[in-house]
């Protein structure tokens, strides 16, 4: 793809024609994508005086088979463009140095399928990601002009999910908390609530009181991406996610030995055909063995209805 340029820097040009992130840009940019007057320019900081001819060129990677991938994932919608994924708890999505086993990328790349190439060579295909013990809904984009209108979509919140969260206190009323994020000074795995932060705003809805009243099934709508959003906010008014002894829950690892956190309802729009999807990722058995011990299962069935959840976060939020 070519166009002619306005005066400014070449990443900022570049940004305003993709219409994706910075990071992604700079990321293209030192891949050696980009070219100006049919030279390979690799600075981000490059001058542009006006009319020079830019041409960057999307190239999918065809991923080779690796070892070591001993797991499947449910696919729960695919074409080719786009992959919808029910990710497992405790699969980390994509690779590290901290990390030995096998991630969501290998195994991406274990079904020999294109994926776009401009999130980096560790993060083929990944649009967006959830943490390691968190299970649910995920995107995944086959080449890069997928990746750059979902981008686009995560920037102006028309591709969101809705979670289901058990907390180990029902929370009062239906409520949206806006307040910073940022790392904790005390311990760096934590973020917590800081002035100093980032802005963040997070949507939470009663659905179901467990049959002791001890816990409550809650579902969440963010309005931004913050690390650890769910599991800060809820912290921040004593409430935490069943499992998550890192922000405050405690428990017997044999009972409960994850967050129980899932990305239920996936919505975007497809970045070619341009019509909406909603897409419900089933609960995981581990989420549902602790939804069967605690909660009335007509009464969950009846609240977990996508439809209903989707009606009262339109009404209150």
């Amino acid at each position: 793809m070519e166009f002619i340029a306005k005066t400014g820097r070449l990443d900022i040009i570049l940004q305003k024609e993709m219409q994706t992130t910075r990071n992604q840009i700079e990321h293209f940019i030192k891949k050696g994508c980009v070219s100006v007057d049919n030279k390979v320019i690799k600075k981000c900081g490059y001058k542009l005086y006006g009319g020079e001819k830019i041409k960057y060129i999307l190239q999918e990677l065809k991923s080779s088979p690796v070892t070591n991938v001993d797991f499947n994932i449910d696919i729960l919608y695919e074409d080719e463009d786009i992959m919808v994924i029910n990710k497992p708890p405790f699969l980390t999505v994509h690779p590290a140095p901290s990390v030995k086993e096998a991630t969501l990328v290998d195994w991406l790349k274990s079904k020999n399928i294109s994926l776009s190439t401009i999130s980096g060579d560790e993060r083929h295909g990944i649009v967006h990601r959830i943490d390691k013990q968190t299970s649910g809904a995920l995107v995944i984009a086959k080449n890069n002009e997928s990746h750059l209108k979902l981008s686009k979509q995560l920037e102006d919140k028309s591709m969101g999910r809705y979670y289901l969260a058990i907390i180990d206190m029902a929370l009062k009323e239906n409520i949206i908390i806006e307040k910073h994020i940022a790392r904790s000074r005390k311990n760096r795995l934590k973020m917590g609530v800081d002035n100093s932060g980032k802005y963040a705003k997070s949507a939470f809805l009663k659905l179901l009181t467990s049959k002791n009243e001890k816990f409550e099934l809650i579902a969440a709508k963010l309005f931004t991406g913050r690390t650890h959003q769910i599991r800060v906010h809820l912290s921040s008014i004593s409430r935490h996610i069943a499992g998550d002894s890192l922000y405050g829950f405690k428990s017997k690892k044999d009972i409960i030995n994850r967050v129980m956190l899932h990305a239920y309802i996936l919505y975007l729009v497809h970045p070619v055909t341009n019509k909406s999807i909603f897409i419900k990722a089933p609960l995981q058995d581990d989420f549902m063995n602790v939804v069967r011990e605690k909660f009335n299962m007509e009464q969950f069935n009846e609240k977990v209805n996508p439809e209903y959840i989707i009606n009262n976060f339109d009404t209150f939020c």
